[in-house]
Parts: structure tokens; sequence; C-alpha cells
């Protein structure tokens, strides 16, 4: 089953679209909703992202308004063309379309550097001689102000000399800077004269070795804003104490002025979403990749079997806060349960085969069984799967000696088989050097075919199954969190990849599937009956050798969360 998009989720009011409703009584901008999703493309999207993402396109769409795609692409020594098409790709694959408002902060590269010319001109900015780690000495603490650069009087003519030699390239890299001239005793700390512009020869994945002068984000983002006449600048939490130097530069200019507005970031239990950290994780082989499934990034969820719809119903379910909080990731994998099981198709999947011998049943014979697709959605219809003398079934559902709430298979029990048969295990091989059961031999009851007896007997237990005969090999991928704690990179006495989790990843070789998922393709997603749901890899598997990722388990923590708060507060 290939997942298709769904675009549009409805949101409930929130803090940040009652300030639009008020804007829009008040005409503040014509009528206009106007957003814009700004990454940087150093690294790829995750899931953090994707709430930005679907906060930024929603609003748009619910407003009837506009969403521009625009990069941050200012700094050339992290960032690649890689990351351009990996950003795409996820915003589309949410199903969002930014038609062709596809923009790019070094569009205005020039526009930025005249900005720039007129703060100058304005005496509101100066080139600064100062190295990095002094101008983080000048600048102060939070209880002392800081000090003025001794360049900080240089007059308007040297200062437009400089700086026009510094996009010359006269000067080496970190030799001077572009400064804001706005008050050094600020409590604010970002406004004691922030950089503007730092001097960095390096090649821009679309400009060339045009430039050898690059602006700040502070400076960059406002004015990009303006420039494409965004309405209301949606950013993350950390940004609250940089929008009075983001009205500062709008107001010194004079020039079109949007509203930024700060929402919580998504942070997610067991995981990390912090962009350097990631890194670390890929750079240091801790993972296969920026798309590996146990990563966060919407590359790895997508290769994982996440689907859009899930993700984009996981950010609307979290809505949008003032305040920072950590989300249950079980919260996530519920979303994803919820929509798989309405649209992906059922299969049998044995993952540690355990070989059993029908004595009763006849050698050459094969039936074909009827199975139900999706009992989701009867209109998925049903298939036929193939039952012969000789079967797989979990190791795991046979115990020689069961404990007393064990009701499986055991010797001398009776349990059905799914769409099939009652079986009773008469006798266990072993293996005579290690004592491992090899196989089982079983008789059935013919009188109980599609899984009910005629006598109106009962058992306690039913199996999933493979004909041994006709059953195909795959590769199954187990995966579970990356963190055996739930925030990973809370605790300042220890490094996050200390928590890493070994069991994060387990591969199972030697899995046997029903022959009708030889036609599974990759991308392709569905239940595995009584094991959870799986994808076919959209990287390793191949027509001749299937692999699957599990995307996430049947059992459901969230939904036992829900109902334990329901019953605490009933």
């Amino acid at each position: 089953m290939q997942v298709k998009e769904k675009t549009g989720t409805k949101t409930g009011k929130d803090f940040i679209r009652a300030i639009i409703d008020e804007d829009l009584k008040t005409n503040k901008y014509g009528g206009r909703v106007h957003t814009r999703f700004p990454p940087e493309p150093n690294g790829y999207l995750h899931i953090g992202h994707a709430k930005s993402i679907c906060l930024n396109f929603g609003i748009a769409e619910e407003y009837n308004g506009l969403c521009n795609l625009r990069f941050d692409d200012t700094n050339p020594s992290k960032e690649d063309v890689e990351y351009v098409n990996s950003i795409i790709e996820d915003v589309r694959w949410l199903g969002y379309d930014w038609g062709d408002r596809l923009y790019y902060a070094s569009d205005y590269f020039e526009q930025l550097y005249q900005y720039a010319i007129e703060l100058i001109k304005m005496g509101k900015a100066y080139v600064c001689d100062l190295t990095p780690e002094q101008i983080r000495e000048y600048r102060g603490t939070l209880t002392e102000p800081g000090k003025e650069s001794p360049y900080r009087n240089r007059s308007v003519e040297e200062n437009l000399d400089l700086f026009r030699r510094m996009r010359a390239g006269e000067f080496p890299d970190a030799s001077r800077v572009l400064r804001a001239k706005i008050d050094m005793a600020s409590p604010n700390l970002n406004m004691r004269d922030p950089v503007m512009y730092r001097i960095l020869h390096a090649e821009h994945h679309r400009t060339g070795n045009k430039w050898c002068i690059y602006p700040l984000y502070d400076f960059t983002h406002c004015l990009s804003d303006s420039i494409e006449r965004i309405t209301h600048s949606i950013c993350t939490l950390e940004f609250e104490d940089h929008r009075p130097l983001y009205d500062w530069f709008l107001d010194q200019l004079g020039v079109y002025h949007p509203q930024q507005i700060e929402f919580a970031r998504l942070n997610l239990s067991y995981t990390v979403l912090s962009k350097r950290k990631l890194t670390q994780l890929v750079d240091e082989g801790y993972v296969t990749g920026w798309d590996d499934p146990r990563m966060p990034t919407l590359a790895g969820l997508r290769r994982r079997g996440y689907t859009p719809e899930a993700i984009r119903d996981f950010c609307d379910r979290i809505g949008v806060a003032k305040r920072d909080s950590i989300v249950d990731i079980a919260l996530l994998e519920h979303c994803l349960r919820v929509d798989l099981n309405r649209r992906a198709p059922r299969a049998l999947a044995v993952l540690k085969p355990l070989r059993v011998v029908i004595e009763n049943y006849p050698e050459d014979r094969v039936e074909e069984l009827e199975a139900i697709n999706n009992p989701e959605d009867m209109s998925m219809g049903t298939r036929k799967v193939p039952f012969s003398r000789v079967l797989y079934i979990e190791r795991d559902d046979f115990m020689e000696n069961p404990p007393k709430k064990f009701y499986r298979l055991a010797p001398g029990r009776e349990v059905r088989l799914r769409y099939a048969f009652f079986i009773k295990c008469v006798d266990v091989v072993k293996d005579p050097v290690t004592g491992e059961v090899t196989e089982l031999r079983c008789i059935y009851d013919p009188e109980t075919r599609g899984g009910a007896a005629p006598d109106g007997r009962k058992v306690k237990a039913t199996l999933h199954w493979v004909s041994a005969r006709h059953a195909i090999d795959a590769e199954v991928r187990i995966y579970d969190h990356l963190f055996t704690v739930p925030d990973p990179a809370g605790s300042k006495d220890s490094d996050f990849k200390d928590f890493i989790n070994p069991d994060s990843l387990v591969t199972l070789k030697h899995c046997k599937l029903e022959p009708g998922l030889r036609k599974a393709r990759p991308g392709d997603i569905y239940q595995f009956e009584r094991q959870g749901y799986f994808c076919v890899d959209v990287k390793d598997s191949t027509h001749e050798r299937l692999v699957f990722n599990r995307a996430v388990a049947l059992r459901d923590t969230w939904a036992k969360i829900m109902k334990k708060q329901a019953r605490s507060t009933g």
C-alpha cells in the first residue's frame, strides 16, 4: 500500500490565531495573512520543524493566505545543496505547496548590503576590529553592562570605506565585522551592538565566490520578512529576546514592518532535536545517516514508515503554546497507529520461525484460505493464503513448560491458527546437542476450518503462521527509541550519547512472510498481524531482497495513559 498525502487539518484557536483574528478585525495588514517557513540549509528537517511547517502553512491555508518557503542561506561554510533538496522534498511530502514563492536569503544579498550602507550613513552601524573573543568580553553579562568598542566612534566616511573594502575581499576572515550601534548598557544582551556582517571567504552554493561578507541571522531575517511583505513572522521561543532587535532594524530603516510572534518549540521524549547533536550522531557513526529510521528527521521517519497524515495529526494535537514542555513520544506513535490502522493492509509474517509439521494433514495438499485485508475497511476485500502440512509459527508462541498465564501453544494444548484450523501439539523435536526446540509435531481438526469448532469448544489463543512451502524470506529491522531515558540532553553531568540505546536496532535475517508480499514495493506499509506496522525499506529493499522496517508496535501506550488519566479524573 502506497500511502498518499492529505492536505489540510483544522486546528482550534490558540494565541497566535487570536492575534491574527485581531489583526484582521483592525485591518492591520489590509486583510492579508502571509507567513513563511525559513529553514537553514545546514541539515535535515526533523519532527520539530514539522511543527513549524504545519503551523505556518496551516495558518495560511485556514486564512486563505500565503506561505513562503525561504532558505536562510547566510553561512556557506555549513550549507549544502543536499540539504536544500531534502528540505524541499520534506515540505512537499508533508502535503504543503508554496506555489511560486520559493526564496533564498541570498536573493537579497545586494539589497541587504545597501541597507547596511544606509545604517552606516545614519551613524547606526560601524566597522569593528575587535576579535570575536574580545567582542564577547566587551559584551558584559546579565548583571554588568558592556563596554563600548574602541572603534565605535569611527567616522561615517571611514566606516563606509572599510565596509566596502570588506566586501572587496581586502581583509582576512574574522578580522573585522560590521556592528549595529545601539546600546552597550541595554538589559537585553542582543541589543549590545550586535554583529551584522562577518568576513567569510567561502564559496556559496548559489552565489559562488561573489561575496566574502555574509549577513547574520538577526539582520537578515527581519529584512527578508519585510522584503517579502510577511504579515506574521512566527518563530520559536528562543527568538523572543531577539524581537527588540528585529523591530529596531526595521524601525531604523523605516521599511515595511511584519510582526514577530514566538511559540514554544517541540521537545520530544527519548529524542534529541538539536541540530548540533543530530549532526554528532551522524558524523560519529551512531546512526547510518540523516535518514536512519531511528532519527527524528522527516527523512528518517518517512523511511521508517511514518505518514504525513500521522505527523500532521500529531502537530495538530499538540497545538502551540508559550511555554516549553516535553511531549511524550507515545503520542506520536499513537497518531501513526490511528492512521495506519485504517489504511494498512494486513499480512501474515513470522519473524522468529519455528517449524510445525501437521502429522494428519496430507503431504501433497495445499488449501487456499480466505483472509481479511483490513477489518477496519471491509472495502479492501480479502485475499487467499496457502495452507499446507508444514508451517512456521512464531518461536515465542510456544513454551514447553508454560507458566500459568501463558495461553499459547504448549505440549497437549490446542490453539487456533488465524483464518485456518485448530491444531494441537503432540510432540516436540529438539536438537540433540543444544536441547533447543527445532520442530513441533501437531495434529489439526479439519472440522474447524475458518477458526471455529462445530462442537462449540473454545481455545484461548489465536496464532499467526505461514506455509513453509510458500513462504518468502525477508529481513526485518525492529527499531526502538534511540535513547534509554526520556530527556537524554537534560543532564548537565552526562553526555547525551551516554544514553544511546544499544537495542535501538535489532535485525532479524530469516523471517518468513506470506507469498502475497512478494509484490511489495519500497514505501509500502503493512500491518503484520500481532506484530506491528512495517514499511518496505526504500533504500535497501529490492525485488530479490525484501527489507522491512518496523514503523511502530501494536501496543498503544498512549491510549493506556489516556485511559488511566480518565479513570483518575473520573
